[in-house]
């Protein structure tokens, strides 16, 4: 088991090998990755704007994380870690849907994820790492929906598709019980 390569994977997330992290996104190998979407219990979601320094899509504003379980990694597991690493806290984590998505980037990289939704809710301190997250905040859902509308390029290509169907799924932030 490498934990560093990431699980190739086919269009049903069944495994068909491994591949190191860089080596998946120059050839565009289908991969597993997760995205974590957090609420506050007013029903607001937290958004953050990845740091400057990111391999793709920097300074672009996402969801609360987001990133890929290794070989021999559990993915809630691996979400509810990267979480941990990335906004420096923890919350229980449920697990919404599932979508695949591909999307190049001006560098040569291309995104090519079965990415697993989880969702979750916290009030209490964020303590980001700055080599990931620039700035955060909590945004309700209308002011997001506006934002996405009139400035669609400040938002990562996996938050554009995945922010309207996990609205769908958890009633427009009903993750907050």
């Amino acid at each position: 088991m490498d934990t560093n390569r990431l699980i190739l994977v086919n269009e049903h997330d069944e495994p068909t090998g491994t591949a190191e992290k860089m080596e998946a996104h120059e050839q565009a190998l289908l991969h597993r990755a997760f995205s974590v979407f957090i609420f506050n219990s007013k029903g607001e979601m937290l958004l953050q704007r990845r740091a400057d320094g990111k391999y793709h899509s920097p300074g672009l504003w996402t969801n609360a994380c987001c990133s890929h379980p290794y070989e021999g990694q559990d993915t809630k597991a691996a979400a509810e870690k990267r979480l941990q690493e990335e906004m420096g806290f923890t919350t229980a984590l449920t697990p919404v849907f599932q979508f695949i998505y591909k999307a190049p980037f001006d560098n040569g990289l291309t995104e090519y994820e079965y990415d697993h939704v989880f969702a979750g809710v916290y009030d209490g301190p964020v303590m980001p790492d700055a080599s990931e997250v620039s700035e955060y905040r909590y945004q309700t859902i209308e002011s997001i929906y506006t934002a996405l509308q009139e400035q669609p390029m400040q938002f990562t290509v996996w938050f554009t598709i995945a922010f309207p169907k996990l609205v769908e799924q958890t009633g427009g932030g009903a993750m907050a019980t």
